[in-house]
């Protein structure tokens, strides 16, 4: 009987690049909540210990005091992939305890495996590498009908699902709890029993929050200004500021800690990001310290309604999807009145200005103007901008985050050398 789940990183984390660059894959967000947070939930009584890429590991021991990272200490263990879609379901088909060791397999994919005594053992050894198939020889199979999340658009796809199922289960565990938020005169509230407001929250007059086709889901201290409208389902984190006239259509998800105007729909925001500016979004995702200069823009339907391929890897990849618009990494910036074909991705700590459409692929660590030849963006100054623009939202940068932003800035350059840019 197991009490302990690892969650791990299996060989098929580079199609989320570069979202997972500066982040395991089960921090990810999808809904209100991270693919480890849903984990947690569904299991409650679990002991969670976490295995992520070795050049991540003393960043997420800094993140995660609670938690052991590529570290094992129990006689037993349930894995889970980290991009699995855990739920209700999820937890049916794969219960923490049971009394033979088995792994659970969707086609040739690890979803989850219970295991241990000898298997246990040579799996502990390899906490520091990134695990595959081949990793869980030898034990009974089981195949299971469950998600993994392979792609990044494949967040944006389940995002409004995952809202609505996250928003019932924060609400059953809320058990009609009540907090003190402040709404002013003149906020028009629809469907109000598919609402909720965390505690220290401003909700400014004119404001519209339409929770009738889908829930709506606002953090704490979170200020809402005059004239926004917001559409479930969507969530609104911790902290976060929607800016005056704002409209936030379904399948929202932002923050903690982000600034939100103009027009956004179906897209995510990890965390301290902002798109506080007019400008539309739409099926994105944005990783975390983002920052989209007024009047950003993307595409995220072909003129031809024809599906979007996506650069995964360096390689077109069709995504079988009609709507998929930008992915930002972290610490990229877009400039003024930038425009995005869809399905563009841009890596990590970019600096990407100029008219007309940039590439739809923009290597890490790259600086330049639409139409013109990117540069590569000197490492010292990515590293100083980081710092001040962290430490105006009171974090600083601490060794073990300068320690990763040099090691991605090492494991990039590949990507930069294949599109002739100087390292």
């Amino acid at each position: 009987m197991s009490k302990h789940i690892c969650l791990f990183e299996d060989i098929y984390h580079p199609n989320l690049l570069p979202l997972v660059y500066f982040r395991p894959t089960f921090n990810l967000r999808c809904g209100i909540l991270s693919l480890k947070e849903k984990v947690q939930f569904a299991y409650p009584k679990a002991d969670v210990s976490l295995h992520c890429r070795s050049y991540l590991a003393d960043y997420m021991r800094l993140r995660n005091p609670g938690h052991a990272v590529n570290d094992i200490g129990a006689k037993d263990c349930l894995f889970i992939n980290g991009r699995a879609l855990v739920d209700e379901k999820f937890v049916k088909l794969i219960p923490q305890n049971g009394d033979s060791d088995i792994v659970y397999v969707n086609e040739d994919k690890v979803v989850a495996a219970r295991v241990s005594g000898d298997t246990l053992k040579r799996l502990k050894s390899h906490l520091n590498g990134i695990f595959s198939i081949s990793d869980f020889d030898g034990l009974q199979v089981q195949q299971v009908d469950v998600k993994l999340i392979s792609y990044p658009w494949e967040l944006i796809k389940h995002n409004g699902d995952q809202l609505r199922a996250d928003f019932e289960m924060l609400k059953k565990l809320r058990k009609n709890k009540k907090t003190k938020f402040k709404k002013y005169p003149g906020v028009y509230i629809l469907n109000e029993k598919n609402v909720i407001i965390g505690e220290g929250s401003e909700i400014k007059p004119g404001v519209v929050i339409d929770a009738e086709n889908g829930p709506v889901y606002i953090g704490k201290n979170v200020q809402i200004m005059p004239f926004s409208t917001i559409i479930g389902p969507s969530y609104i984190g911790d902290h976060s500021i929607v800016k005056v006239g704002a409209k936030i259509y379904q399948d929202c998800s932002i923050g903690p800690v982000c600034k939100i105007g103009g027009e956004i729909e179906a897209t995510i925001l990890h965390s301290y990001s902002n798109k506080q500016h007019d400008g539309f979004l739409g099926h994105s995702y944005l990783g975390a310290w983002v920052n989209c200069g007024a009047g950003t823009v993307t595409s995220d339907l072909k003129n031809n309604y024809s599906t979007v391929k996506v650069y995964v890897n360096g390689e077109p990849v069709d995504s079988g999807m009609q709507f998929v618009g930008v992915t930002i990494g972290d610490h990229s910036k877009t400039a003024i009145n930038s425009t995005f074909n869809t399905g563009t991705v841009i890596g990590v700590s970019s600096n990407v200005f100029g008219t007309g459409f940039p590439p739809k692929y923009v290597p890490s660590f790259s600086w330049g103007a639409a139409g013109e030849t990117f540069t590569t963006y000197n490492i010292e100054k990515a590293l100083n901008v980081a710092g001040k623009v962290m430490v105006r939202r009171g974090i600083d940068l601490s060794e073990q985050e300068e320690k990763l932003f040099r090691k991605i800035f090492d494991l990039t350059s590949d990507e930069r050398r294949k599109r002739g840019m100087p390292l």
